[in-house]
């Protein structure tokens, strides 16, 4: 071993900084980075169940790879270009690569490509085949979301199901049952945005006495410090809330006892 090899390797120590300062920061900007990423991130049990695939809401969200789900099973493409459902999934477990599929935008309409590198399209014995090597209206289908479901319509003015006797991928009925409800899934990353945060520190109470307390702690004017909370019944702002109206019916609560910096 060369004297070289025998020199301890680190980083640089600059004039007037310690090695245990330097790992000192380290370890500060990591667990702060940590404390920021724990912050942000936002669970989704329904993503979990699925292996981090989790369910798409608006066709803006449907590009690159997506997963078709019929009840616990996905749409799996075969080498013959035909279409049929893979084996049930367990708890935690996301699709097999046959059964994932890239989709492509043309405003509403989506265009999905099997693994094989060929375009899903409806045949005239309305089958969904993927045999296709480029996009035309038969290749076109339009994902429909209404109260919560989805269904996926096809040139032919069918929707997507599978066929219970052979488990085949079809489009056979024009209005949409319980066969053609289905869950297109994703993977792309995404910003969840937690709706926690669009609520007011002070109301972030289950109990509203509580929020009224907080209301009163932050507005009043007093130099004592002492609360004047309204004697009121608490019904009214039950009704104030359901209605959208908590701020306004607080407001006036306190400014009738005379103890909101705003009020006159």
């Amino acid at each position: 071993m060369s004297d070289y090899d025998q020199v301890r390797k680190g980083k640089l120590i600059f004039k007037g900084e310690s090695s245990s300062s330097k790992s000192s920061k380290r370890k500060h900007k990591k667990h702060k980075k940590e404390k920021s990423e724990k912050r942000r991130r936002i669970v989704d049990p329904d993503a979990e169940k699925h292996g981090g695939w989790w369910k798409v809401t608006e066709v803006e969200q449907i590009v690159g790879s997506i997963a078709i789900q019929f009840g616990q099973s996905y749409v799996k493409a075969l080498d013959n270009g035909l279409f049929t459902l893979g084996a049930p999934k367990t708890i935690g477990e996301g699709p097999s690569p046959e059964e994932i599929l890239t989709a492509s935008r043309n405003d509403t309409k989506i265009s999905f490509k099997s693994g094989y590198g060929k375009y899903l399209r409806i045949e005239k014995d309305n089958t969904i085949t993927g045999r296709s090597d480029a996009i035309g209206p038969l290749e076109e289908m339009e994902p429909v979301f209404e109260n919560g479901k989805t269904a996926i319509l096809t040139h032919n003015g069918n929707f997507l199901s599978v066929d219970p006797e052979d488990d085949a991928l079809v489009a056979l009925r024009k209005k949409v049952g319980a066969e053609e409800i289905c869950t297109i899934r994703s993977c792309q990353p995404r910003e969840l945005h937690d709706d926690s945060k669009d609520i007011p520190l002070e109301e972030k109470e289950d109990d509203l006495n509580q929020v009224e307390i907080n209301y009163v702690k932050k507005f009043q004017k007093f130099q004592d410090h002492k609360l004047r909370i309204s004697k009121e019944d608490k019904t009214a702002l039950e009704k104030a809330k359901a209605e959208g109206l908590l701020h306004e019916a607080l407001l006036d609560r306190r400014s009738k006892m005379k103890a909101d910096r705003y009020c006159k």
